[in-house]
């Protein structure tokens, strides 16, 4: 294993307990920095950490956001030096029995990322990959997005008084263009798949050092804000882990991390590091990475997304082999369903639970019952099912499977009506 190399860019002890950035393949290390790529393999870099003792007391006394778990991430130790968020995370984990009962299960929680501040789980990655780049004097921050990402960068941008520059999809739903634009950083629709979008991205940042790519050369950072989603289930389980867990897949990243959280709190002692199988769920129409698990291969190979799910249509996901790989060690899987399925998933968890989900809700929930129908879930064991984002923003998929009563302003016609209603 090489030494570190020193970054300017990087000041003494400002990453918390993070001590530098190691590759994934070759292990090469260098100072936290704006940086995603090994300069020696080319291989992905993530945060390595040197943890002091950290306490279930100590965080059970920290804020009721993602930053009770400050000790745990790479940002500055005191609050005032991070940049103003909007207060992500600590999300309600609630128990789902009656969608249990519908799939045969006896002990199951969504995980309801819907109720972070721009809806979705993305809030919690912005305020990690925020962070650092306040922490590297970046006063620019920009992304490649499917819409989620969009919404939250802009928004904290906006509250921590950063310029946001933020790239999608042309054809992205129209909620989430106008629930970015609103916060008034500049937005960029062009014309091509996230996949284009996230290459022009990687261009476009060689020729703006001064910027912060959130989800590309801040990317180390910013992936760690997912663990936050893992240490939460963790926590509000009693300091439990549960046996197996569906977690959406778009780039991959989620699904990793959310293990990564959990081996950092059985190492340190903050829960038993008890056994538990992780399931991604992919839609079909951009299902590469459970291509690549079905056929038993390490690598995934890209495809052209075609889904309702555009939170999820990542065609060249960046994580896949490393999900892939995940999938198989604990003993869990990776499955995809159709876009019927998926809009059967957003009503079955809306009719079970009281959550109205997006697209990537809908294929998680698809891919529940899909697991649950084969016996691949263990019934008796506790299941967490995680809901990444609000049906709010990607209404228009839903828009047909529901019932709907049309009636006169008479109670003659309620009454008519009402027996039909209530069989419906």
């Amino acid at each position: 294993m090489t030494t570190l190399q020193h970054d300017p860019l990087a000041p003494a002890g400002a990453f918390g307990p993070a001590v530098g950035l190691s590759c994934r393949e070759c292990g090469h290390e260098v100072e936290p920095s704006a940086r995603y790529a090994c300069d020696q393999c080319f291989g992905p870099l993530e945060v390595r950490y040197a943890f002091g003792r950290v306490s279930r007391r100590q965080i059970e006394a920290g804020p009721g956001s993602l930053w009770r778990y400050a000790p745990l991430l790479p940002v500055p130790a005191d609050p005032g030096d991070r940049p103003v968020d909007l207060a992500a995370g600590w999300t309600r984990l609630h128990r789902a029995d009656r969608l249990a009962a519908e799939l045969g299960l006896r002990r199951l929680w969504i995980k309801d990322d819907s109720g972070n501040p721009t809806h979705s789980f993305k809030d919690r990655v912005v305020a990690v990959a925020l962070t650092a780049a306040r922490t590297l004097g970046l006063t620019t921050v920009a992304c490649a997005s499917t819409g989620n990402l969009a919404n939250a960068v802009a928004a904290a941008a906006a509250r921590a008084g950063l310029r946001s520059v933020v790239l999608v999809p042309s054809d992205l739903e129209a909620g989430k263009i106008v629930t970015t634009a609103a916060y008034a950083g500049t937005l960029v629709a062009v014309d091509g798949s996230y996949d284009d979008v996230n290459r022009l991205c990687s261009e476009v940042a060689f020729d703006h050092e001064d910027w912060g790519f959130v989800n590309v050369t801040l990317r180390p950072f910013y992936a760690e804000g997912s663990k936050t989603v893992g240490f939460e289930v963790a926590e509000q389980l009693g300091w439990r882990l549960p046996e197996q867990v569906v977690v959406p897949v778009a780039s991959g990243s989620l699904l990793t991390k959310v293990d990564k959280a959990w081996r950092e709190l059985g190492e340190l002692g903050l829960v038993e590091a008890t056994p538990y199988r992780v399931f991604g769920a992919q839609a079909s129409g951009c299902a590469p990475v459970a291509a690549a698990f079905d056929a038993g291969l390490d690598v995934v190979r890209p495809v052209k997304p075609d889904t309702i799910a555009k939170s999820l249509a990542i065609g060249n996901p960046a994580d896949g082999p490393y999900a892939v790989e995940l999938a198989r060690a604990t003993g869990g899987g990776v499955d995809a369903v159709t876009d019927d399925e998926i809009r059967a998933g957003i009503k079955l968890l809306a009719q079970t639970t009281g959550i109205f989900t997006e697209t990537a809700g809908g294929v998680t929930t698809a891919v529940l019952a899909k697991l649950a129908a084969r016996g691949d879930i263990h019934p008796a064991e506790r299941v967490v099912l995680y809901i990444t984002g609000e049906g709010l923003k990607t209404i228009d998929a839903a828009r047909g499977t529901f019932d709907t009563h049309e009636i006169d302003a008479s109670v003659d016609a309620f009454e008519a009506a009402l027996p039909q209603a209530v069989a419906a």
